[in-house]
């Protein structure tokens, strides 16, 4: 397994506690998730890296959620480092004309989104550092979010109920991703899936709009007149560099504890396609849509068509992203049209979905 090197401020945290645990005879991947839990207080405020904020002595402190409204025990939930906002959200987005960027590698990962008309991308080497970008496109208010621990790029419609809301990171985890919250009722919802756990919104679930992963000359030569999101965010960052240096090497576990972490159908951090239609779901490893180039599947009573992608880079491989190795990606239509879908690492389709059928 590939030692984890967490650049900037996160690696004051984690680096010691992993380089330690991974080089420890002996010592299992359950000890290094204790550890981390145990010796994250003592490092207080981790500075102007990856997060701002001081962990939180409890999971509850600070928050004016309703914790008596929740669909899952407290106990699910672990602390990440950074405490609330502490890796801070993306409110008030700048965008760039595709032809006048110049900060991207061709191959660079970017999320592409479409929405009416209103194409625009969010390369990954700033999602790395923000994970929530708060938009309107199209009309529509989204947020776009990117989980690195699993691998997630998922795209929401912020309404719910009549009301739109804004998104923040919570700094918690639940199996190793992304809880982010809403900042009108600070309700606490799991990007993977889209539903509020904790709060009054429990049992809300954001709509999952069609989004996708590609290379950045594709969306530049697609997408001419597309907009681009820039790199003047408000915060300073060290954008293209890689906070999660050879995170996804496929035989290595996720660092912080997940259901079902013995499934080894596959890989823990192999890429798959993930596709729900209600109760039916399936994962196609990304190894077989690039071996067959086009899979066709029913999910949930659609025939859906997942069609390979390539020449696009990891983002969290080296430590430019620009530098990181070629992976590929997918796209998922139904009757021609994108439909929502995702590209996460295996380990967290055990820990959310585990009756997922394998597709090969």
């Amino acid at each position: 397994m590939k030692n984890v090197a967490f650049r900037s401020a996160l690696s004051l945290v984690l680096v010691p506690l992993l380089l330690a645990a991974c080089g420890g005879e002996g010592r299992t991947h359950a000890d290094t998730v204790r550890s981390i839990e145990e010796d994250l207080p003592e490092f207080g405020n981790v500075g102007p890296g990856l997060g701002e904020a001081d962990p939180p002595p409890g999971l509850t402190a600070g928050w004016k959620t309703d914790f008596a409204k929740r669909a899952v025990s407290m106990h699910e939930f672990t602390s990440g480092g950074p405490g609330k906002d502490g890796i801070p959200a993306i409110d008030e987005p700048r965008f760039l004309p595709a032809g006048e960027v110049d900060f991207l590698e061709e191959r660079e990962p970017v999320i592409e989104l479409d929405v009416k008309g209103d194409v625009r991308a969010y390369p990954l080497q700033i999602l790395i550092w923000h994970e929530i970008v708060n938009d309107v496109v199209g009309g529509t208010p989204v947020a776009v979010t990117f989980c690195p621990l699993c691998n997630t790029a998922l795209v929401f419609d912020r309404r719910v109920r009549g009301r739109t809301l804004d998104f923040g990171t919570t700094g918690n985890l639940r199996s190793s991703d992304l809880v982010m919250y809403d900042r009108q009722t600070e309700s606490w919802w799991q990007q993977f899936g889209g539903r509020a756990l904790v709060g009054d919104y429990t049992g809300a679930k954001l709509e999952h709009l069609p989004a996708r992963i590609v290379a950045w000359r594709d969306f530049a030569r697609a997408h001419p007149q597309g907009k681009v999101l820039s790199r003047e965010t408000g915060f300073e960052r060290v954008y293209g560099n890689n906070p999660y240096i050879g995170y996804d090497d496929a035989d290595s576990p996720a660092i912080f504890a997940t259901p079902n972490p013995s499934d080894r159908r596959l890989l823990p951090k192999e890429r798959v396609v993930f596709v729900e239609r209600g109760e039916d779901a399936i994962a196609v490893p990304l190894s077989a849509v690039a071996r067959r180039k086009v899979i066709r599947v029913r999910v949930g009573g659609q025939l859906v068509e997942i069609r390979w992608r390539g020449g696009v880079r990891s983002a969290l491989d080296e430590p430019e992203i620009r530098e990181g190795r070629i992976v590929g990606t997918a796209e998922v239509l139904v009757d021609g049209r994108p439909v929502p879908f995702d590209q996460p690492f295996w380990f967290a389709v055990a820990a959310f979905r585990p009756d997922a059928r394998i597709i090969r």
